[in-house]
């Protein structure tokens, strides 16, 4: 059964977003249709009511902006989110996805005053699905100076680290706060453009070395999970279907 995916891209301009998730997306499987949708551009999918809507999952990508600021597109997509985790769709945020669904869904977040940037060590909590095969402890790289401080009604946290909250799942929606997308190329890309200072940027990229590339290779498997969830809600959606 085919996957439809709808990716939504909240970057701003030309980035290596949409690369990223189509490849990680369809490397899965032959059966994963993804479609992506530029936010800052006021670019949405159908509403989930609608008979034009046709995915199975959505994905939310990362963004230069805060999820907290003032703009008409943020507004837009929190109202599309929320008809969508009603509907029990599979949504995984990623970086600011994370922290975006986080705040839709009745979450806090905050400025932390500094960066996590580079390849961390992130700690998983209890079990889930979307981290089957992901070790205990686990490698992946991270962009941000904003945080999940608190939680939706009915989130559980899946990960952490130093920094707070690195995942917490709330009904069929995820978050993950790093960025188990990223290539070598991104993690570079993104290092060299953060306005820090130069002693900090060079540590950073000098951290990006074939060992850490290697070792944030089993966080990718998020990717894998997810669109397993995907296929398990289709089973489900269309059972329930035949039944009526």
């Amino acid at each position: 059964m085919t996957r439809y995916i709808a990716v939504l891209d909240a970057s701003l301009g030309d980035t290596p977003a949409e690369r990223n998730l189509r490849r990680e997306l369809e490397a899965v499987a032959d059966d994963v249709v993804v479609d992506v949708y530029k936010l800052p551009a006021s670019a949405l999918p159908p509403t989930v009511s609608s008979p034009e809507w046709n995915y199975d999952g959505v994905v939310v990508s990362g963004s230069q902006t805060s999820v907290y600021e003032d703009r008409d597109w943020i507004h837009e997509a929190t109202t599309w989110l929320r008809h969508v985790h009603e509907a029990g769709v599979p949504l995984l945020g990623i970086c600011w996805g994370h922290q975006f669904i986080a705040q839709a869904l009745g979450g806090r977040v905050v400025d932390m005053g500094e960066y996590e940037l580079g390849y961390r060590d992130i700690t998983r909590v209890g079990t889930d699905p979307l981290f089957d095969g992901i070790p205990t402890e686990f490698v992946s790289f991270e962009t941000h100076s904003d945080r999940v401080a608190e939680l939706p009604p009915g989130a559980s946290v899946l990960a952490r680290n130093d920094y707070g909250i690195q995942a917490y799942r709330v009904g069929s929606a995820y978050g993950v706060q790093f960025h188990p997308e990223y290539d070598r190329q991104t993690a570079v890309w993104v290092t060299e453009g953060k306005d820090l200072p130069d002693e900090r940027i060079q540590q950073v990229l000098d951290g990006i070395t074939d060992e850490s590339v290697a070792a944030a290779e089993p966080a990718k498997l998020v990717f894998e999970n997810f669109l397993g969830l995907v296929e398990t809600h289709q089973r489900v959606v269309a059972s329930a279907s035949r039944r009526y």
